[in-house]
């Protein structure tokens, strides 16, 4: 029985400590792709990207950022893409920010941008710097 004991143990003592340095020096992912779902099991949401690393935090940082957003519902409607060539995504809280350009599609209007924040819990895209937007909408009554 000691015989058996003594690899067990070794073995779980490797585990724990590989589990601990593997959390921090975890290899990056290429052509990465998450998918993210409501509670009702509905596409919310979809990221991908060219290259991806996981530093400590819970965060990843995504080269090469293609982020779907989707209604949420039955329909599977695509409501907004975000295009960005570097970005940092923190999934347990819904967000995606980056310095670096960014250009926002739908359906409606086309943003481009810098230093740029995406709330997916409230659907909210903040551009700070070299902002550029083009309605595709028709704006009625503008000027009178």
């Amino acid at each position: 029985m000691k015989r058996l004991l003594r690899p067990l143990c070794l073995l779980a003592y490797c585990s724990l400590a590989g589990a601990a340095i593997g959390a921090t020096t975890m290899a990056p992912a290429i052509n990465w792709m998450s998918s993210l779902f409501t509670k009702e099991n509905f596409h919310s949401m979809t990221l991908r990207g060219s290259r991806a690393s996981f530093p400590a935090g819970g965060e990843i940082n995504v080269v090469n950022l293609n982020l779907t957003a989707f209604s949420g519902d039955a329909t599977n409607r695509v409501e907004t893409v975000i295009l960005s060539t570097a970005a940092t995504v923190l999934p347990n809280q819904n967000l995606a920010h980056g310095d670096q350009g960014m250009r926002l599609i739908r359906d409606d209007l086309e943003a481009t941008g810098t230093q740029w924040t995406y709330d997916h819990a409230h659907k909210k895209v903040s551009l700070h710097g070299r902002v550029r937007i083009v309605f595709n909408a028709e704006l009625r009554n503008l000027i009178k």
